[in-house]
């Protein structure tokens, strides 16, 4: 049995849930069946035929997902998202040691490098760094980072896309990142997940109203994030 979703948010005609990583938004032939999806669990959790996704995380990626009680309301949070009126905000861990501020601006194409290509944008801030004694090819010990990324487009795989092009892909990302560095945190911190996490969203509500919502970390994560804090 799929667990209830984390309702983290809820206005009078939208709620912000917690999307766990390995969950998809919706249906596809990747995702198996409806039930087993955000918007199929979420129309059984709150017992309404109709649930909307305004914006999209992808299946392996946590935290802040947006949706829709009705189609008026979809659209028009939709728009904030198309004008960039919303604010994201998004915690990575990724390998070696990224400056204290840099931004990717690099033009990406669709899905699987389908469709035009269109510019993208993203800012990086270095929260801590990390150093494992642990060595990893010709290195003596592995180098991470913590960072905050806050994109201002929205092209699919952005965030893990810059940060491929920066020479810095997430731990546990199996599409853009690197094995050897996965395999670390899978043996040695049981971490079996991409690092990466919608911590927080910014917007306003039909009515006007300003809202933030923040997302906590899952318990791999917060394993992870632990590292940094004791230097362990």
């Amino acid at each position: 049995m799929i667990p209830a979703l984390d309702i983290l948010a809820r206005g009078e005609h939208w709620l912000a849930v917690n999307k766990p990583a390995g969950l998809s938004v919706h249906e596809s032939s990747y995702t198996g069946p409806l039930q087993q999806t955000v918007l199929g669990i979420l129309r059984h959790q709150l017992g309404q035929a109709r649930v909307h996704a305004v914006h999209r995380l992808d299946h392996a990626t946590s935290g802040v997902l947006l949706l829709a009680l009705d189609a008026r309301v979809a659209a028009r949070l939709s728009a904030q998202f198309e004008s960039r009126a919303v604010a994201k905000e998004y915690l990575a861990v990724v390998r070696g040691e990224p400056s204290d501020e840099f931004v990717v601006d690099h033009a990406l194409a669709g899905a699987d490098g389908r469709g035009a290509t269109k510019a993208a944008l993203t800012r990086f801030r270095t929260l801590a760094r990390l150093r494992l004694p642990i060595p990893l090819l010709r290195h003596p010990e592995a180098r991470y980072a913590l960072i905050e990324a806050h994109p201002e487009s929205g092209r699919h795989h952005q965030i893990r896309r810059h940060l491929k092009h920066a020479a810095h892909p997430v731990v546990g990302d199996v599409q853009y990142g690197k094995g050897e560095h996965n395999r670390l945190f899978r043996q040695h911190y049981d971490v079996h997940r991409l690092l990466l996490h919608a911590r927080a969203l910014h917007f306003v509500d039909p009515d006007g109203a300003p809202v933030c919502v923040q997302a906590p970390l899952d318990a791999q994560f917060a394993r992870v994030v632990a590292l940094f804090d004791t230097g362990a």
